[in-house]
């Protein structure tokens, strides 16, 4: 009981945090632990002219977990970018008023030179989502992710397309070439066979 109930609990946080990055263009999450969700990390520095690039066209989330355990895997999971800040190793672990306070001087610091991408308009975080969601059932149906574990694999997409930066067009693309592998593994490959039979364009 206690185990469902701290997943019913699990699931309210990450519906209440992708509501409030919904009209995000960039969310950045910190973390300081170690582990294959996390690997590919990137310091306050590194990520602060993505951050400031990002902010000069659309809102910019940063994301702080609880100072005991931190963000979760679900929550990272909303998250296009995250940042670890450097840290003794006896010490790893900062309170979110000294974390703040480090990133937040780095995007300062970061500010005061040249955009990095160029400030291009990013696509609101709820649009990327429902991309996603698109992405998990299509990819899902044939066989591409892992039915027990398909954010393991859609973890990889969300660093390639943050690193990247996607735009409303971008989304559109993509969202439209998920919805037609979605369409094609349902029944859509009957169509394709007998226009293919009959010599007739696919589209």
């Amino acid at each position: 009981m206690g185990q469902s109930n701290g997943r019913a609990r699990e699931r309210h946080s990450c519906g209440r945090l992708r509501k409030a990055i919904g009209d995000c263009a960039l969310v950045v999450g910190t973390t300081c632990r170690p582990g294959l969700y996390r690997s590919h990390s990137q310091t306050p520095r590194e990520v602060a002219r993505t951050i400031v690039a990002a902010a000069q066209k659309g809102k910019v989330a940063l994301i702080f977990g609880p100072e005991d355990h931190g963000l979760s895997n679900k929550d990272l999971e909303h998250c296009q970018l995250l940042m670890t800040i450097p840290t003794h190793p006896d010490y790893p672990s900062l309170n979110v008023a000294q974390a703040a306070v480090i990133c937040l001087y780095e995007i300062y610091l970061a500010s005061l030179g040249p955009l990095k991408d160029g400030g291009i308009q990013r696509a609101e975080a709820e649009h990327v989502e429902r991309l996603f969601d698109i992405m998990k059932t299509s990819l899902l149906k044939i066989g591409f992710l892992d039915s027990e574990n398909p954010e393991h694999m859609l973890l990889a997409f969300r660093r390639i397309f943050g690193r990247a930066g996607l735009e409303d067009k971008d989304v559109r693309i993509l969202t439209g070439m998920f919805r037609q592998i979605e369409w094609y593994a349902k029944d859509g490959w009957k169509v394709v066979e007998e226009k293919e039979k009959r010599g007739i364009k696919i589209r």
